[in-house]
């Protein structure tokens, strides 16, 4: 295979998948790895890519702090579909995490107004969405007010988190990377969903197919860390099979 024959391979494949790894371009071009990352590296400063380890992606895989105001108008429907998803993961009278962002914002307002819950959440549209359930009791974590997330962190968010045990946490999150983990734009956003993660027995990830292949400021956890992933029918399929390959319960609605 010729040097423009391999491009066009490769080229083709991310147009299909969103994402190519260069262990399975070495295997499919029987060609090694470094001529495939020299491959990787000429489709980039050709600008028809963009490199991270050991894999490309056909969209910039980094991502910006927005507004939720913003956020809100962007995949309603397929956020909407995930969110009556996750509602098949509540239990009647179990205490709850619900992290910050728009699609676990539309998690909370599915939640029906007279279902018995006990609901943990620093999103400050979290708690307006369930301000008038008859059944659910709501804790609010106080802190820095994040305006861009509507939600407070940092020490006293913290340090409160400590006094609580749930059994579930719906988390948002604005990246999911085969290397990189989970992650989103602000750390310390990311450092309390981390420490959600530890005070939880199952963390469920509701996340839109756009967050696939991109990756924020702040790590959150590796992808180990969690247990579910909910998502639309436009994930590609490769992180639907490497996901299930680490033992991750996918959902796709």
């Amino acid at each position: 295979m010729t040097l423009a024959e391999r491009h066009r391979y490769i080229l083709d494949q991310l147009e299909k998948t969103g994402l190519v790894t260069v262990s399975d371009l070495a295997k499919e071009l029987n060609v090694t790895m470094v001529t495939v990352r020299k491959d990787l590296k000429l489709l980039e400063d050709k600008g028809l890519l963009f490199r991270s380890h050991g894999s490309a992606t056909s969209v910039s895989p980094y991502v910006s702090d927005r507004s939720v105001q913003v956020k809100k108008l962007e995949q309603v429907e397929e956020k909407r579909k995930i969110a009556q998803k996750a509602l098949d993961f509540l239990e009647p009278n179990e205490a709850i995490i619900i992290g910050s962002g728009t699609t676990v914002g539309t998690f909370a307002q599915a939640i029906p107004r007279n279902y018995p819950l006990t609901v943990l959440t620093s999103a400050m549209n979290v708690a307006l969405a369930l301000i008038d359930t008859t059944e659910l009791e709501l804790v609010q974590l106080g802190g820095v007010v994040r305006k861009s997330s509507s939600s407070a962190v940092g020490h006293f968010a913290e340090e409160m988190l400590k006094s609580f045990a749930c059994s579930k946490l719906f988390l948002s999150v604005d990246g999911i990377s085969l290397e990189h983990g989970l992650t989103t734009s602000n750390m310390m956003e990311a450092h309390l969903n981390a420490e959600m993660i530890r005070s939880v027995q199952k963390t469920i990830v509701l996340a839109d197919s756009q967050k696939f292949g991109r990756k924020g400021f702040g790590k959150i956890c590796e992808l180990e860390d969690i247990d579910v992933i909910i998502t639309d029918s436009g994930i590609p399929e490769i992180y639907r099979e490497k996901l299930e390959e680490k033992g991750i319960e996918v959902w796709v609605v």
